[in-house]
């Protein structure tokens, strides 16, 4: 008896033992492991697709849904409740008008220009179910970018909303030139090219069109393109396969979200986030969307108490905006529990979280067209996701050295690239795979290639670049530094532009920040310059931003100018817009906005006038 004592005296202290040295070495080994499980689940389904060749598509999901909550709300748009019956019979309408009056048929690709509203849905799934492919396009989109994404896709068809219709005043005759057939969401319309799809609903049939229009049995089948929002140039199509659908619709789902969650859509569904995590994640789950038209800070959080939303979609600058918005007794009366999107800073999650409550931010990270995905499933801040040795196996990726003078990665005397160790920041590439294919860009091989690296290690390997700098901490956690072109080069030293923001926006007085390198002649590199929008009621001071800067960013990423603004450009998906404010410089002469320059001996930013930029151009003032 007493040796059985002391045996289970042994297990007992081992296993309390091990328990303790768990939680000291590896304190989310459960919760990875859970995650981790959670997630190789869902990928065997998707392998066991390819293996049976019999593919459920987001499409498919939201038809059994339909058959199985008809009654249920899918989506609730300006205080309207539209059932997953209604979503179901509206959409199986256009799919009739779509083949009988558009003749439209499987294999062709459709345009669709429209607003955040139910009926891109409709037509979205319309579209589906007889098996064409959509481009989805930016509704800001102009004339010159609005040719060249037909070009890019090969879209003969355009569909655009109601409220929309106007915009194509100036492209019309040009569209009509390139044999585009454009059709609108109205009964009748102004414009004698084009037709109209709401006069012909009521006489449409409401049955499923023949299923085997939209079966497909590839994974890798092209189901959307959606054309990525750069700060330069075109719009690039990037191929959205059903693969890449069925892995984002997940993302809610594996954050722990379920069929009794209401989620909040504020986002353009002509992106990804909204159209293929949100709108495929409700349908995922069987739950409740809101979806708003357009993003309102004064409007979110009544929307969120009316509709006892419990999930919302961020991305770039929305939280900001909603810590900007003026304090009031109710900011923490909701049933909000979580968050899910990216580019959230540091500064703004903490304020954010301590205003309004302990809401789970899940950062996801990954772009339009890649093909890695992380997803910061433990809530730690300031951080875009997390991985581990078994993360690794499955899904290979490197952080690789970058050089910022010459722009592009470090390559040894072999020509193979150098990973960083561990805490240092790198260029991510992830590794191009049978489970991690990259489709690229519709239209273009060279815009295609132009993401690819190619003998990164060895011989013969192939890795997408994502042009983000990155770095992975002793315990995993992965950090978002900068895009490579934002990054710049300034008294040899590199400067991340999110770095300075971050402590920029820490002075009382301002409200927003976009930190930026401009060129100076005569000077290696780009000086740090900031455009800054003061809070209401308040003034910029200077003294008060010198003492700042000097206190809290080493000499080489203090900005040297100052430029205030009204307005902070963005692009549609809330992100700064930097290239306008690279473009513009610093020329006093030339831009209507305050302009302040560093000034050591005055220990403040003074005014930057003509004298003082012209001795900065001749070299005279010394940087």
């Amino acid at each position: 008896m007493t040796l059985f004592l002391g045996w289970l005296s042994a297990v007992v202290a081992g296993i309390f033992s091990a328990h303790v040295l768990q939680k000291l070495c590896f304190p989310f080994f459960w919760r990875d492991l859970f995650f981790l499980l959670k997630v190789i689940r869902y990928g065997v389904r998707l392998e066991l697709f390819k293996l049976t060749s019999s593919v459920c598509t987001v499409l498919d999901r939201f038809i059994q849904q339909a058959q199985r909550i008809p009654n249920k709300p899918f989506v609730i748009y300006n205080g309207n409740v539209h059932t997953y019956r209604d979503i179901e019979q509206r959409s199986n309408r256009l799919a009739n008008v779509f083949l009988e009056k558009v003749h439209l048929r499987k294999g062709d690709c459709v345009a669709l220009l429209m607003s955040n509203e139910p009926d891109f849905l409709c037509v979205w799934f319309g579209l589906a179910k007889i098996g064409c492919s959509v481009a989805f396009l930016n509704t800001n989109i102009k004339s010159k970018s609005l040719i060249h994404c037909f070009n890019c896709c090969g879209a003969k068809t355009l569909i655009v909303g109601s409220d929309l219709a106007e915009c194509l005043d100036g492209t019309l005759t040009s569209l009509l030139e390139d044999n585009i057939q454009v059709w609108t969401m109205k009964s009748q319309s102004e414009h004698t090219h084009m037709h109209t799809l709401l006069d012909k609903l009521d006489a449409a049939s409401d049955q499923l069109v023949p299923a085997a229009l939209h079966v497909t049995t590839s994974l890798k089948s092209p189901t959307l393109y959606i054309f990525t929002s750069g700060t330069t140039g075109l719009p690039k199509a990037a191929v959205i396969t059903h693969l890449q659908s069925l892995k984002a619709a997940a993302g809610l789902w594996a954050f722990g979200a379920t069929e009794d969650d209401v989620v909040y859509i504020p986002l353009p569904l002509y992106h990804s986030a909204a159209s293929l995590i949100g709108i495929g994640g409700t349908i995922h789950l069987g739950a409740t969307c809101i979806l708003k038209k357009k993003f309102s800070a004064s409007q979110f959080w009544n929307d969120c108490r009316t509709h006892n939303v419990t999930i919302f979609q961020y991305i770039g600058e929305l939280c900001r905006y909603l810590c900007n918005q003026p304090k009031t007794e109710v900011d923490k009366v909701h049933k909000v529990r979580m968050g899910v999107g990216n580019g959230l800073r540091q500064d703004v999650w903490r304020e954010f979280q301590s205003r309004f409550g302990n809401i789970k931010m899940c950062e996801v990270y990954g772009s339009t067209e890649g093909n890695l995905c992380f997803m910061n499933h433990i809530g730690k801040i300031g951080t875009v996701g997390r991985s581990n040795f078994f993360y690794r196996l499955l899904f290979k990726y490197d952080l690789v050295k970058y050089d910022m003078v010459k722009d592009e990665p470090v390559r040894n005397q072999y020509g193979f690239c150098q990973p960083v160790q561990k805490g240092e920041t790198g260029l991510l590439l992830s590794r191009v795979s049978v489970l991690s294919p990259f489709f690229g860009y519709a239209g273009s091989k060279q815009l295609t290639e132009k993401k690819l690296m190619r003998n990164v290690f060895v011989k013969g390997d192939t890795y997408f670049n994502t042009g983000d700098l990155m770095a992975e901490d002793q315990g995993g956690f992965i950090c978002f530094r900068d895009r490579v072109g934002d990054t710049f080069r300034w008294k040899g030293e590199n400067v991340a532009t999110t770095e300075v923001t971050e402590i920029l926006g820490l002075v009382d007085f301002i409200q927003e920040v976009n930190v930026y390198g401009v060129e100076i002649p005569g000077h290696e590199g780009r000086a740090g310059m900031a455009a800054v929008i003061i809070r209401p009621g308040l003034m910029f001071d200077g003294k008060k931003l010198f003492e700042h800067a000097m206190k809290d960013l080493p000499a080489y990423a203090r900005p040297l100018f100052i430029r205030l603004q009204e307005v902070m450009e963005m692009t549609s998906t809330f992100k700064q817009q930097k290239f306008q404010l690279v473009q513009s410089g610093f020329n006093p002469s030339k831009i209507s906005d305050p302009l302040f320059v560093l000034d050591y001996q005055q220990r403040s930013y003074i005014p930057l006038t003509d004298l003082i930029y012209q001795s900065i151009i001749t070299g005279e003032r010394k940087l």
